[in-house]
């Protein structure tokens, strides 16, 4: 059966504009080199993961090593292998430079898997105990491939839509260019854009799904449309990365007009959630507190995960790219506490908001959703440490 890429990989930011970063930002990466694969030191007491745990906990990620996964990479130490063709790395799962007597493998997702949904991909490959999948995709998948999310490292979405404020001084916000005739250029698939219309912040006589990455459009009718991006990217980019523009733009984040989802949640099968119940209660709180930590502290985990980019010799990554995405998940609160004091918990009446957003949606394109579908068939928090948050 042919498999499509699902409307979250369709907005990754890798593609022609974050290449002509690279070039020009990136150009001393040094390669990952192999190592051999040390044994886990053994960990101890609530960090003791061997008992309960597989001994590896293999993790499949939504797209190639960015700094938006941070706290999957930041659970690795400085003891790890990376396997450039099949575009993995894998060593001892540390939590705060303690091994937890386990390993983790993370692979990488996007053209590393033919652009196959992380979730669609767990049920493929049993042996992976992990993936990471958006609300709005565990909505698609509910049916014949459910996942349950079991932590959340972002509170909300970075996908935008930006502007250059210099040709449209009066939009403040996406309803402002709703307002107007100015086109609107966005990945064609992405499900926020059939919201941002049914609910009539757009017109579809103004959205343009022709997008393909490249800058060359907006470059061309110097800033007079509307981009689709990720806030964690483009606006560094066009500012610093790109020789014919250079200057700031502004955008809005989809999450501010009412779409909360939860974007690359750390998943498990639905089949598979008891099985792996004791292993979760103990491995939750290890990526609760890579995720604070990773945030606090970037540095290190951001080498290796351009170490990993220039590896698998997919979509280069420079250090001021991750180090401004990590910055922006904070001064956005991309990353954070949400409502309360807890790190990775999930709102179940966000999530309720979202399987009434998407179903229809769905049920117009004649996708199959679960029928009855509610946010405890989606999420858990059963897992969750509520004294580990952002402080």
């Amino acid at each position: 059966m042919k498999t499509y890429p699902t409307p979250h990989l369709l907005l990754r930011r890798t593609t022609a504009v974050a290449a002509l970063a690279a070039a020009l930002l990136a150009g001393g990466c040094t390669a990952a080199t192999d190592e051999p694969l040390a044994a886990p030191s053994a960990g101890s007491g609530a960090l003791d993961l061997a008992a309960v745990c597989p001994a590896t906990v293999v993790i499949q990620a939504a797209w190639t090593p960015e700094a938006e996964h941070g706290a999957l990479y930041h659970l690795l130490g400085s003891t790890y292998t990376v396997d450039a063709d099949k575009k993995k790395v894998s060593g001892p799962l540390m939590s705060g430079g303690q091994s937890t007597g386990v390993n983790v493998e993370i692979r990488a997702g996007g053209p590393a898997i033919g652009f196959q949904n992380a979730g669609a991909q767990m049920y493929a490959d049993p042996s992976i105990m992990l993936g990471q999948v958006a609300t709005d995709d565990a909505i698609g998948l509910s049916a014949k491939q459910p996942v349950v999310g079991v932590v959340a490292p972002f509170d909300i979405a970075p996908y935008m839509i930006m502007w250059d404020p210099a040709a449209n001084p009066t939009f403040n916000s996406i309803v402002d260019i709703g307002k107007t005739d100015t086109p609107v250029l966005y990945f064609n698939g992405a499900t926020y854009m059939d919201y941002l219309l049914g609910s009539g912040i757009l017109r579809r006589n103004q959205v343009d799904g022709a997008y393909d990455g490249s800058p060359t459009r907006f470059l061309a009718e110097k800033g007079k449309i509307a981009q689709q991006g990720f806030a964690t990217n483009e606006p560094f980019i066009y500012e610093n990365a790109l020789p014919q523009w250079k200057k700031p733009v502004k955008f809005q984040l989809i999450h501010d007009t009412g779409y909360p989802i939860y974007p690359e949640a750390i998943t498990v099968r639905a089949d598979k959630k008891a099985e792996h119940a004791a292993c979760l209660k103990k491995l939750v709180p290890v990526i609760q507190k890579s995720q604070v930590d990773y945030v606090k502290n970037a540095g290190a985990t951001n080498e290796l995960i351009i170490k990993l980019n220039d590896a698998y010799k997919g979509f280069p990554y420079s250090k001021e790219q991750a180090a401004y995405s990590v910055e922006q998940q904070l001064k956005l609160k991309i990353v954070s506490n949400g409502a309360n004091t807890t790190l990775g918990d999930f709102d179940v009446d966000r999530v309720k908001q979202v399987i009434d957003i998407v179903s229809p949606i769905y049920s117009g394109q004649r996708k199959e959703v679960k029928s009855g579908l509610t946010p405890q068939d989606l999420v858990t928090n059963e897992f969750i440490d509520p004294s580990i948050g952002l402080s």
